[in-house]
């Protein structure tokens, strides 16, 4: 379980696939703390350790991780936020996040307001995800609250702070992002489809 509250940014350094896997090696100021078999959230991603090599880690994300998320996409010096995952008795400063993405989306719109920025996401509403309006969404593991909630859209608000302690700063028109959208939204879209 996570937060949705990103400790710090990692940076992608190598990718290597094999058969229907990828190993992905991140560098990262936390490196020296982590521990093999160790899960941590890459933008939204729950992933193991599985190697470590001085300053730098090694995951791997299986074909099914590959399939639903945006893992495909990634390139070599890329910015991932990096959260490790929460510990019993600590805050709960986001919301409860479990690191397993619903489904990507794309950014649609960028529009700069007096010292933050609104982002616009767009996302296939054939898997019966939904947002709800000041409720929560995660993306590429960053806890949000949603404003603007549409059938297949939404938007949320920036500030200073988030844009530039996560990747956000990189983010463009186009850009495709993990979502996992917000476990009380799932609950009344399963509601709703049962009542169908």
């Amino acid at each position: 379980m996570f937060t949705g509250i990103i400790e710090t940014l990692g940076i992608i350094k190598e990718i290597q696939k094999e058969q229907g896997n990828l190993h992905i090696t991140v560098a990262s100021e936390i490196t020296h703390e982590l521990k093999i078999d160790q899960s941590v959230a890459h933008n939204g991603i729950c992933l193991t350790v599985v190697k470590i090599n001085h300053n730098e880690y090694t995951v791997t994300a299986i074909q099914e991780t590959i399939d639903k998320t945006a893992i495909g996409s990634w390139q070599v010096n890329d910015f991932l936020n990096l959260e490790r995952a929460m510990k019993l008795g600590d805050r709960l400063d986001g919301h409860i996040v479990q690191g397993h993405v619903d489904q990507t989306g794309t950014c649609t719109n960028i529009t700069e307001a007096n010292g933050s920025w609104v982002f616009t996401y767009e996302y296939d509403p054939a898997l019966s995800n939904i947002t709800i309006e000041k409720g929560s969404i995660t993306v590429n593991g960053t806890s949000l609250t949603v404003v603007n909630s549409g059938l297949n859209t939404f938007s949320v608000a920036i500030i200073p702070y988030t844009y530039e302690h996560t990747n956000f700063h990189t983010y463009k028109i186009g850009t495709q992002v993990n979502l996992e959208f917000d476990v009380i939204g799932k609950y009344v879209a399963r509601l709703t489809d049962l009542g169908k």
